[in-house]
């Protein structure tokens, strides 16, 4: 007969290895003690993460008709990169971005931008492979990029000058093991939109050092006044770019996990690597079928994000009253987002010394019941700024900031009493 052990004699299950010094703080502790909050009964507004829907943002009806008229032929897989209109649609689009030798064979569509990006980094890179990557970034580029073994190494983005990459300190940072060099335009956290030639700038540095170009254009459609997104893979028919993309934030469905990536430049030269990438896109068998019908009439026809982001339009009301609110505070500084939807403030390190931004967040989420993200979720480089999205209604974001406002003012009060002391 089997002789079994007391519990207390076996070791712990614990997490893998591969999951030192992976981090998603955007869903971390904060997030968590909203929960904790909300289940005692407490109100919590969140501005926290980009999720259209609570806010009254609805998908196109064109988008929700379509996909519920191809249900019936949606049950079972289709082809592991997606089917076949669907990913036609996409190289059509970027076809009519200039890329005029886009094809289907060039696409591949995911469960989401945020799938594709782990399939795209797991078949590339070996450990101790680096990818550079913007600080302030969306975290999961660096959090994946450490979980399929490689090393994250952030450049900085210039606050002083509209958070926009610096090119010189980019290429400083390039060495022998540099494998990629990661672009989200418009940027998150930042609502940075690239001007043309930095893009170009990046775009050479990809070129002289020989690494894949990975660009984040999940926020493409959602820009201001007169800035306006470039797609990088049409900058350059030599640097092997792979492009992201998909519906969760123009067209509202964030739901739907419905995204793309689009393959550029010398594919010749990556032969091997394309293997790889089919392979693991085979192994998750194939992306969200349903959600597939979503993209060709997503792409084509009205864009109704439009009546968002032009004057009078919520996304572009809001963002100017949230931009006001926080300008008007003490001690606080923020750039004007030109894109996406967000706002990255900083509090000024003389008037609020704060040692963990992190815990300041969670002060203010208790005291207010307002939930923004810390800046470090996003690996930027000091204490001293928190993100806040731009999506309720102004009177809310009016209630909001009025909170945030409110908090900072007893915060300043605390510092001076105990400078006093």
């Amino acid at each position: 007969m089997r002789q079994y052990c007391f519990m207390e004699e076996f070791e712990e299950f614990t997490q893998s290895h591969k999951l030192r010094g992976v981090r998603y703080d955007v869903r971390g502790p904060i997030a968590e003690e909203a929960a904790r909050l909300e289940a005692a009964g407490h109100r919590i507004t969140k501005l926290n993460i980009g999720n259209l829907a609570p806010f009254g943002f609805e998908a196109p009806d064109s988008i929700l008709v379509d996909m519920i008229k191809n249900l019936p032929t949606a049950q079972g897989y289709s082809e592991s990169q997606g089917i076949y209109s669907a990913r036609t649609a996409v190289a059509q689009y970027y076809q009519t971005r200039g890329m005029r030798e886009a094809e289907v064979e060039d696409v591949i569509l995911g469960n989401g931008v945020s799938e594709l990006i782990s399939l795209v980094l797991q078949a590339m890179l070996n450990p101790g492979d680096e990818v550079l990557i913007p600080a302030p970034d969306y975290p999961l580029w660096t959090a994946v990029t450490t979980l399929a073994g490689g090393r994250p190494v952030h450049y900085i983005c210039d606050e002083q000058n509209h958070w926009w990459p610096d090119p010189e300190e980019i290429e400083s940072k390039v060495t022998d093991r540099t494998k990629a060099l990661v672009i989200i335009n418009p940027n998150n956290p930042t609502g940075a939109v690239y001007p043309r030639e930095i893009l170009e700038a990046m775009v050479d540095i990809a070129r002289r050092h020989n690494l894949i170009l990975l660009s984040d254009e999940i926020y493409e459609k959602i820009t201001y006044d007169d800035a306006e997104t470039v797609n990088v893979c049409t900058l350059s028919d030599d640097v092997f770019t792979i492009t992201f993309s998909g519906l969760s934030k123009t067209w509202r469905v964030a739901g739907f996990r419905s995204g793309w990536i689009y393959i550029s430049g010398p594919k010749h030269r990556a032969k091997n690597y394309l293997e790889g990438l089919t392979l693991m896109s085979n192994l998750r068998m194939c992306p969200n079928v349903p959600a597939q019908h979503a993209i060709q009439t997503a792409l084509g026809g009205y864009q109704s994000i439009n009546e968002f982001i032009e004057p009078g339009g919520r996304l572009y009301e809001q963002r100017n009253v949230a931009y006001e609110l926080l300008r008007q505070i003490e001690g606080v500084e923020v750039h004007q987002a030109d894109g996406a939807l967000y706002l990255f403030p900083r509090l000024d390190p003389e008037i609020y010394p704060i040692e963990s931004d992190e815990a300041f967040v969670i002060e203010l989420l208790r005291q207010q019941k307002i939930l923004v993200s810390h800046g470090r979720a996003f690996n930027w480089i000091d204490d001293n700024h928190f993100r806040l999205v731009t999506l309720p209604a102004v009177e809310e974001l009016e209630e909001a900031i009025g909170g945030i406002s409110e908090f900072l003012a007893g915060y300043r009060d605390a510092v001076a009493a105990s400078r006093m002391l």
